[in-house]
């Protein structure tokens, strides 16, 4: 059995996962129809550096958590 406490994180990390996720801009999508992407590569700066890292570390504790719901 779960303890409440695992519950309510792993909810509040899911919709920050998911919120990250949302937040992070697409590289191709319907531009590269239209001949607007590039094939040039470019570093991830600012806050898309950010984003992604905490992509990262926020599905990693996800993960985490879910392990720990099965052993508590």
């Amino acid at each position: 059995m779960s303890s409440p406490v695992f519950n309510i994180i792993q909810v509040i990390l899911a919709a920050l996962l998911v919120a990250v996720i949302l937040l992070q801009q697409k590289g191709s999508g319907l531009s590269g129809v239209f001949g607007g992407s590039s094939n040039i590569y470019s570093t991830k700066r600012g806050v898309d550096k950010i984003l992604h890292y905490s992509t990262i570390v926020i599905s990693s504790l996800f993960f985490l958590v879910s392990l720990a719901r099965l052993t508590f």
